[in-house]
């Protein structure tokens, strides 16, 4: 059985703040625990605001300006609508550069470096908990050729990206060619049925989740040009 968990009571998290010590804080007031196996899902805006990544962003200009500020390359333009790549490498609508859910006249901008924030609000938590529990930061991204958005995971630290089933049978006795799974990405989207888009909690917990240790980075699930039959 796979249970998610919403982390509420986390207040809003200013610049500086202590992603860990504040989930660690809000857990402690609830009648939540973490557990081994739990994998702790936190959204990128709450990190992103404790390590200051902030942007004026008062009128069009500036917002666009910080866009491309923020991109690597423009890959498409439709209307306002730009697909970029970020400096990370990932694909996504106007290089994640994101005016929801911000006080004032500012946009958030990607932590610089996702996995390492995630690294380190892992290590906090072991050393409150002193249980090693995975995370997973997680954004919003639209997906090329179906409709809606879904989250995914932007930024990990402790476990592997993908549970590649190529060379296994499937249920049938066939061997599994091309099957790799983004359990992190499904992680990030599972935690998001919890958290929602306007309801103010930044943090889950997921349980009963079959993943793997590991030392991956979210970048693995960047599809390399090579590969890549859309661009």
């Amino acid at each position: 059985m796979i249970q998610i968990f919403p982390i509420a009571g986390i207040p809003e998290v200013e610049e500086g703040a202590d992603v860990a010590s504040l989930i660690l804080e809000a857990v402690a007031s609830s009648d939540l625990e973490l557990q081994t196996g739990d994998v702790l899902v936190v959204t990128h805006k709450v990190v992103s605001k404790a390590e200051g990544r902030f942007i004026e962003a008062s009128d069009e200009q500036s917002y666009r300006k910080a866009v491309e500020s923020e991109a690597r390359a423009i890959l498409r333009r439709r209307g306002d609508l730009v697909i970029t790549q970020t400096h990370h490498g990932f694909i996504c609508a106007n290089a994640g550069v994101d005016r929801s859910n911000v006080p004032g006249e500012r946009a958030v901008l990607l932590p610089v470096d996702p996995d390492r924030s995630a690294h380190m609000i892992r290590m906090k938590i072991q050393q409150g908990v002193g249980i090693d529990i995975p995370v997973v930061i997680s954004d919003t991204f639209g997906r090329p050729w179906r409709r809606g958005q879904t989250d995914v995971a932007i930024g990990i630290s402790g476990l592997e990206a993908i549970s590649d089933h190529r060379g296994q049978p499937d249920a049938e006795g066939r061997t599994m060619e091309a099957t790799e799974v983004a359990i992190v990405d499904e992680i990030a989207a599972a935690a998001d049925l919890a958290m929602g888009k306007a309801a103010r909690v930044p943090a889950a917990i997921i349980r009963g989740v079959d993943w793997r240790h590991g030392s991956a980075r979210a970048t693995d699930l960047v599809r390399p040009p090579q590969e890549d039959m859309f661009r």
